[in-house]
Formats: C-alpha cells, structure tokens, sequence
C-alpha cells in the first residue's frame, strides 16, 4: 500500500485484477486523474490505465512513458482502492495530462 500523497498526473503500477468482460486485466501502468482535492481526503482514486498494445481511438491519448509508446485508456477509468496502488512510476508530461482531461470532458459535457 502506497503511503505517500497521491497527486493527478501520477502514473502507479495497480492491481486490476479481479475484472469482468473486456476491462483491462492484471497489473498495469495507470494514471492517475482525479482532482487533488479528492486525492488527499479519500483512500479511492480515479485512474485511467496504460497500455502499449491498443488502437487509436477518440477516446485513448496517445502518449509517451518511460520510453514507450503507447496509449492513456480514458474509456476504461476506474476507481480504485488505495491498496491496489503498488510502486509509483513517475508522472506523465503535462501535454498528455492535459490532453486525458480534455477527453475526459469532452466524454462527459451534455
């Protein structure tokens, strides 16, 4: 279980495992999007995962971590519990992170 402040724009590997269906399975790379606010009063955090395998998409952001090309998978945000985060990996560039927003928006404005 990770201790230390969860901030957005955080990339956590994290256990999504158990899953049903067509959502992404395992341990992976995710990102973290929900607000700061939340992020330091609540032991859930909305994530996005990453995946180097999947097509493009309107709704996957292209992007570039720790020297991998791949994609954020925002139709596949999830919340998850503060014990799924494992190690934390970095953060990803601030163009991306701007980038998952908007498409978050763009999902979700009426």
């Amino acid at each position: 279980m990770v201790a230390s402040p969860i901030r957005r724009g955080d990339v956590y590997l994290v256990a999504l495992n158990p899953s049903r269906g067509r959502e992404i399975r395992k341990t992976r790379s995710c990102l973290v999007v929900s607000p700061n606010e939340l992020n330091d009063h609540l032991v859930t955090f909305i994530v996005a995962p990453l995946t180097t395998g999947s097509h493009r998409y309107p709704f996957r952001v292209p992007c570039r971590f720790v020297g991998k090309h791949g994609h954020v998978v925002v139709d596949q945000i999830r919340t998850v519990d503060r014990e799924r985060l494992g190690q934390r990996l970095g953060r990803i560039a601030a163009a991306t992170e701007a980038s998952v927003l908007q498409v978050l928006q763009e999902m979700f404005a009426p």
